[in-house]
């Protein structure tokens, strides 16, 4: 399950999961992840680099065990110090015009920070996560609904698929007190044109 090393503007920086997460889940999960940056027209740094958009890309392939294989991000998300505010269905429309809803949540996340002293300080992160869950012919953002799927399938169709999970944290402001305009709606606009590539690696059911 290879990422590429590039998709249209975005330039694909892969990265391996933690052993938390492979921890997390039955040894026959897969992970693909990757930090994506594509440059931004006319914006540069003070070193005179171009200040690039930035979106963490994870996608797991789930296994045989439906208990422990993939669950929604929002299970784990607290873990990692985020407070979600909100939930909601945000339609997706890609370029060749099939049109799907991902799931978008709105957090903020803390984390601590190195300091010269022994006191704990931490920083929060104002931030947007988009997920949705691929199958083998159909596209949802709904963990009960895909499980629902999943039980259907195994009992009527006789078929064990497994599923991508496609997670996106995006549009991440206000850093050490210094504030940036959330970039996470014209992230995604920029960004559909690589999802439809990468939704095109779905997998396939496997007949039991």
């Amino acid at each position: 399950m290879d990422l590429p090393d590039t998709s249209q503007s975005w330039q694909f920086n892969k990265t391996a999961a933690s052993q938390e997460e492979l921890g997390a889940l039955s040894s026959d999960t897969e992970f693909s992840k990757a930090i994506c940056l594509s440059a931004r027209p006319g914006e540069y740094a003070a070193d005179g680099r171009l200040v690039p958009d930035r979106v963490d890309l994870s996608i797991v392939l789930s296994g045989t065990d439906l208990n422990n294989s993939i669950h929604r991000p929002e299970r784990c998300m607290p873990a990692q110090g985020h407070t979600i505010l909100s939930s909601s269905d945000q339609p997706l429309k890609l370029p060749n015009g099939r049109q799907f809803n991902a799931k978008r949540l709105v957090s903020v996340q803390s984390q601590q920070v190195a300091t010269a002293t022994e006191r704990e300080q931490y920083a929060k992160y104002n931030c947007v996560t988009y997920y949705f869950f691929v199958g083998h012919d159909r596209v949802t953002n709904n963990h009960l609904g895909r499980t629902f799927i999943d039980m259907k399938d195994r009992l009527i169709r006789g078929m064990d698929q497994r599923w991508l999970m496609l997670l996106f944290p995006c549009g991440m402001e206000k850093c050490h007190g210094l504030k940036r305009k959330s970039p996470s709606r014209r992230l995604i606009r920029k960004y559909k044109t690589s999802l439809l590539t990468l939704q095109k690696s779905k997998s396939n059911g496997i007949r039991l």
